[in-house]
């Protein structure tokens, strides 16, 4: 069984959640794309987690994770982060954790590239969490990137680091007139940060393979949603990487295995963390009581996230391009402070009414079209049944899997990990 969490909208959907709660009747959880440019928080008994490059998995005892050659891997951050976990009682070794040798390494001139081109850009920025993650990408497509496997051998690694530093000077120090960088630096991050990591790099495509003829059961986790899809999302404010459901079986090292289920993550309610056209969107009071009811900010940023109302057109379009068998609808709880819900079922664009996701170019043009749904205006945090849902709450799930025409099989009504009802 081959199962992919997908995000359906602009990310921050509560896909860890779902990964996390799901990983409980799976063997393997295997990130397959992105980098800690975007975080997945995750509340259970052992407490509260955000994961920026381990699999969500990691925080189940009898579960591998995998990190696979699609993703992007920031060296430092990630010796960090799995230091926070240990911290925390999890534990974390080459038995639960596999890195991909062929997953591409995040330098810290990248970062510094990724910081220097949004200063560059200034008004016109597309929003970046400056974390490297463009120029990483970049640097792939251009075969001018380290890659994890390397780190096994020193000595030939090393030797490519003084062409590669000349190489990136003409951009850090011809292009934006900073200091340049210096090999000695470069091999000093990989001495710090690459050598406690060696353990754990292997083919993570044979591994899967594996695991795969033995009958085991593999889980891929995206980041980000369909939106911020570098082919299929709202470019240029998207990510770098593919996000969709189609691509996890490549970027997890086994592009010869098939899907068998994909399950999409969305809100009850629309939320955009960063730059780009968000049709939907509130402003003012009603922005702000939506963002604070829901705790609206960026789980890797800080940053306050952009909200509005349920967003059918863009969702049945993220739908679309994630091949959703079912859907996650997660943070319903958060709709209590209503008596009456609006929904997005449609835009406005030049005069004419249009209920597919336009071209990106033609979304600044766009005006939402609601609908009212009525509210069920009490706590709903503490049910656990689907009979314990308001009848109102029950209406406005059902309103929203018929507008995008896709089953919703799970709906989240807290942060928690016991938080989620199986619907009937």
């Amino acid at each position: 069984m081959l199962t992919s969490i997908c995000g359906i909208n602009w990310g921050d959907e509560g896909k860890g959640k779902m990964v996390d709660l799901l990983s409980e009747d799976y063997d393997v959880v295997c990130r397959y794309q992105g980098g800690n440019n975007a975080g997945h928080t995750v509340i259970n008994e052992r407490g509260k987690f955000i994961l920026n490059l381990l699999p969500s998995g990691i925080l189940r005892r009898n579960v591998v994770n995998v990190l696979g050659p699609g993703m992007v891997v920031d060296l430092k951050h990630l010796s960090e982060e799995m230091g926070r976990l240990r911290e925390k009682g999890v534990e974390i070794t080459p038995a639960n954790l596999k890195i991909s040798d062929r997953a591409v390494i995040t330098m810290p001139y990248h970062v510094l590239l990724d910081c220097l081109e949004e200063e560059r850009l200034g008004d016109k920025k597309f929003g970046s969490t400056r974390r490297g993650i463009a120029p990483v990408y970049a640097d792939r497509y251009m075969k001018k990137a380290f890659r994890m496997g390397e780190l096994l051998d020193a000595e030939r690694l090393y030797a490519r680091v003084p062409e590669i530093v000349e190489w990136k000077n003409l951009t850090v120090a011809g292009g934006y007139r900073h200091a340049p960088v210096t090999a000695e630096e470069v091999i000093e991050y990989f001495e710090r940060y690459g050598k406690p990591l060696l353990p754990f790099i292997c083919d993570t495509g044979a591994y899967l393979n594996a695991a795969n003829a033995a009958g085991k059961k593999i889980m891929f986790e995206a980041q980000l949603g369909a939106l911020r899809d570098v082919d299929f999302g709202i470019l240029p404010y998207t990510s770098s990487s593919s996000t969709i459901a189609a691509y996890a079986p490549i970027g997890a090292g086994v592009p010869n295995l098939k899907l068998d289920r994909s399950i999409g993550v969305m809100k009850a309610y629309s939320t955009c963390v960063g730059e780009g056209p968000f049709t939907a969107e509130y402003f003012g009071e009603k922005a702000e009581r939506l963002r604070e009811a829901g705790g609206e900010y960026g789980a890797a940023t800080g940053r306050p996230r952009r909200v509005g109302p349920f967003d059918v057109v863009a969702s049945s379009y993220g739908i679309r391009c994630q091949g959703a068998d079912e859907i996650a609808l997660t943070k319903l709880d958060i709709l209590s402070i209503y008596e009456e819900i609006e929904v997005c079922t449609a835009y406005e664009l030049d005069g004419k009414i249009v209920r597919e996701f336009p071209y990106p170019d033609a979304l600044d043009r766009c005006r939402p079209v609601f609908e009212k749904v009525k509210g069920w205006h009490c706590d709903i945090s503490r049910c656990r049944r689907q009979e314990e849902l308001p009848e109102e709450a029950l209406g406005y799930i059902r309103f929203i899997e018929q507008a995008c025409a896709c089953k919703i099989t799970y709906v989240a009504v807290g942060p928690e990990r016991e938080a989620v009802i199986k619907l009937k």
